[in-house]
């Protein structure tokens, strides 16, 4: 169900992609193009929110951009306070009256989890006003790695990435293109 609404909203895209991390990639989830629609994103996040609703936490942070919706959405279907950590000089900080008490249970959103940057970045915030960081969650989860934390996502995807010099994309001198939102 959830593959397919990605691919119907136009959210799962093929190519050859320059992702924020710097790898490559022939896929790129668009999740932007998923949070366009609220009733598939709703029907969407009902999956992640299902797998997360029994965890004991108190607040949900999602990092500009991708994990705004991400979290007002998963915070809204599960009854839980939703706030967001965004970039300014390129440091992730939590502004606009924001706040994570001591001791406060929370999960991080995301759209997609690859490398998990914005994740960990959000995770040292939430650290370092005493929040005890419980899980991520996400739309899809592209990770390979462990980022220290259980990840639950609607999806778990499969997409091989390559370092620009291992590219088979770019050996055949195709032009990517840069999607992201990390600037």
């Amino acid at each position: 169900m959830v593959i397919d609404i990605l691919k119907e909203t136009g959210a799962l895209l093929e190519g050859h992609f320059l992702l924020s991390s710097g790898k490559h990639s022939g896929h790129y989830v668009q999740c932007a193009k998923l949070l366009q629609y609220p009733d598939k994103a709703n029907e969407v996040l009902s999956v992640t929110a299902e797998k997360i609703k029994d965890i004991d936490f108190d607040v949900i942070v999602g990092p500009a951009m991708g994990g705004i919706i991400v979290a007002y959405e998963l915070g809204r279907q599960l009854n839980k306070k939703a706030i967001f950590t965004e970039r300014v000089n390129g440091e992730m900080m939590l502004r606009r009256g924001f706040e994570i008490k001591p001791g406060q249970k929370v999960i991080i959103s995301e759209d997609v989890v690859t490398t998990g940057k914005s994740s960990k970045e959000t995770i040292d915030v939430v650290k370092s006003f005493g929040g005890e960081v419980v899980a991520v969650a996400c739309i899809a989860d592209r990770s390979t790695g462990d980022i220290g934390y259980p990840i639950y996502s609607a999806i778990k995807l499969q997409i091989e990435t390559y370092d620009s010099d291992e590219c088979p994309l770019c050996k055949q001198g195709i032009p990517f293109v840069k999607p992201g939102s990390r600037v």
